[in-house]
């Protein structure tokens, strides 16, 4: 009984068999609240189980890439990292442009919370973000350092790739072969994860604490999607000179959906992976750009920090002419590839992005306030749009040298179902 059934699930496409828990999660919530703390313990389980595995598969993918690595492979990170910080960037002006278009003020009436410690100034966050690259290994193993975990597995697995013989190698691949399919296993309980995600989501949070905010949020959350539906694509497309939607809506369906409900792009690296896989992508370049771009591609973060900083600025009646918004798009955006490496993530970057328009540290971590209220809707599309462009920008990239080279086509930009 149980092969039949697992039979049946395999010929169901997993991401239809999680719109079918999403909507179950609903339910579940609406008419049956009672169900919801056990319900909820499937979410916590699979979200847990991610950010578990994650760590460990990047750590073996990066050294096991770098270990096998050709040659001619030297200098391909390069047009992907250029892409995430053009993506980051273009992210923060249409942010600073929204809020222009549509000035919103707060009622600053949240008190600090004295727990909290920002950094002081983009100085610090850089300074956190470089110490976290000499991390001890096996603590950012176990804090899920994933700048760390970058720096230390490129290390050995260069070491690997001179010192280590055929046997060493070929016991690293099947180690990382070994791991990517317990992250298969752990992906296709999907379906259950998200229905406990949703109902918990649904059923406790609600909206009702953010009917105070709807035009705040209104203008994040247009800013997300017009940077997930207009400037990502126009970004493709000008490296593709090809329709960018059907890439751009598979990275939204297939990674950003995932990203939504578990809000954690260490959770998702997992998913990225797997999708980029299924894209056929090169595994030396994906392997890397994957968990960098969890960690510096933060095009939802530096909208997060620039509109919540103008918000600040319009409630003081601080007029901000366009130097210093565009000063302030500079700040959001190294802020944000900061961002992982401090606690809190972007929210707590935007005193940094306030003190550009001399706001006091008080008013500011007012704002953080302000910001971890919305942060049930906030924080869910900011990483959606976060995850899914690390998997846009990464096929981007390579596509793009494939089109120069005359191998591109145009059904590369779909998953191929077989890997499904």
């Amino acid at each position: 009984m149980f092969s039949r059934l697992q039979s049946t699930l395999s010929r169901v496409a997993l991401i239809k068999q999680i719109a079918v828990g999403l909507v179950i999660g609903i339910l579940i919530a609406v008419f049956a609240p009672g169900a919801i703390p056990a319900v909820s313990i499937l979410g916590d389980l699979f979200v847990k189980a991610l950010k578990g595995v994650a760590p460990v598969l990047v750590f073996f993918l990066v050294m096991n890439a770098m270990a096998q690595r050709k040659e001619n492979a030297e200098g391909s990170m390069k047009p992907v990292v250029m892409l995430y910080i053009i993506g980051t960037f273009c992210a923060s002006l249409v942010g600073v442009t929204m809020s222009f278009l549509f000035p919103t003020t707060l009622t600053l009436q949240v008190a600090p919370d004295t727990q909290l410690a920002p950094p002081s100034g983009i100085i610090q966050v850089l300074h956190n973000l470089i110490l976290s690259v000499v991390d001890n290994p096996v603590a950012a193993l176990m804090n899920a350092n994933y700048i760390g975990i970058l720096a230390w597995a490129i290390i050995f697995g260069i070491a690997l790739k001179s010192m280590g013989s055929g046997t060493t190698k070929t016991c690293l691949n099947d180690i990382a072969a070994a791991i990517t399919k317990v992250v298969t296993w752990v992906i296709h309980f999907a379906p259950l994860g998200i229905m406990g995600l949703v109902a918990e989501s649904v059923g406790t949070a609600g909206l009702g604490a953010l009917i105070g905010y709807v035009q705040l949020l209104g203008v994040l959350i247009g800013s997300y999607f017009i940077v997930a539906l207009v400037m990502n694509p126009a970004i493709v497309f000008a490296r593709l000179h090809v329709n960018p939607y059907p890439l751009v809506l598979t990275t939204l369906r297939e990674s950003g959906v995932y990203a939504f409900f578990t809000r954690s792009s260490a959770a998702n690296i997992p998913v990225n992976l797997t999708l980029c896989r299924r894209l056929g992508l090169n595994p030396d370049l994906f392997t890397i750009s994957i968990p960098l771009g969890a960690t510096i591609n933060m095009a939802g973060a530096s909208i997060t920090i620039s509109v919540l900083a103008l918000a600040a600025a319009n409630t003081l009646g601080i007029n901000v002419d366009l130097p210093t918004a565009l000063l302030l798009c500079l700040v959001a955006t190294v802020g944000a590839c900061g961002a992982s490496g401090v606690a809190g993530g972007s929210l707590l970057l935007i005193p940094v992005a306030c003190a550009s328009f001399g706001i006091g540290n008080d008013i500011s971590m007012q704002v953080v306030g302000v910001g971890f209220i919305i942060s049930v809707l906030e924080d869910a599309c900011e990483t959606a749009l976060n995850s899914s462009s690390d998997v846009l920008f990464t096929a981007t990239a390579e596509f793009a040298e494939r089109r120069k080279e005359g191998t591109f086509h145009k059904e590369d930009m779909v998953p191929h179902d077989a890997a499904e």
